[in-house]
């Protein structure tokens, strides 16, 4: 097989327990299945695409840096703000979706609260024109309620960090009994 084709059939993900993978995919069906039925008892449309996304990178893989807090509540706003401004300036222009997308992403960039799925956002904004407070309180109760459940589930078995610490704090390990006795 020529080396270009091994390159791009090569897997970079890290081989995990099953345990693992079952407990990110409870996480994931947990999370749209609530967020589906809140908008089935509120009439609000909460089941927006992205958070499909979004519950894979915060349940499949919470020590990144892309499923932060941080990044996901941020990330979300600023897309929102992108994509709203550009679906009030330029409404009904298709076209505007490919330069809001791209503010977007550097935005999100310069900020450092990159979150992929919000990437999707300003095209619906562009999609849904007039919904800009819907589309708000969408990405708020989505994100939020998200975000709680990622941590709940995380703190399960097997145990996962999530979120994740600060890079510039220490992380807290455990204390083994061995180190108790030194003391």
């Amino acid at each position: 097989m020529p080396s270009f084709v091994r390159t791009l059939l090569a897997r970079h993900e890290p081989v995990r327990n099953v345990s693992e993978h079952a407990k990110s995919a409870l996480g994931a069906i947990i999370a749209i299945f609530a967020i589906g039925e809140l908008a089935a008892l509120t009439a609000l449309p909460l089941l927006l695409a992205p958070l499909g996304a979004t519950a894979v990178i915060l349940f499949g893989y919470p020590g990144g840096a892309l499923a932060q807090p941080v990044n996901v509540f941020g990330g979300y706003l600023l897309a929102t703000v992108v994509g709203v401004a550009t679906a009030v300036v330029f409404p009904g222009q298709w076209w505007m979706a490919a330069p809001a997308v791209g503010l977007t992403l550097f935005g999100m960039q310069t900020l450092r609260i990159t979150h992929p799925p919000a990437g999707a956002i300003p095209v619906l904004a562009l999609e849904m024109p007039g919904d800009s407070a819907t589309l708000f309180v969408t990405l708020l109760v989505g994100c939020l309620g998200m975000l709680v459940l990622a941590v709940i589930v995380h703190r399960l078995p097997p145990r996962r960090v999530y979120p994740a610490p600060h890079p510039g704090l220490p992380v807290q390990t455990p204390v083994t009994d061995d180190e108790k006795a030194k003391h």
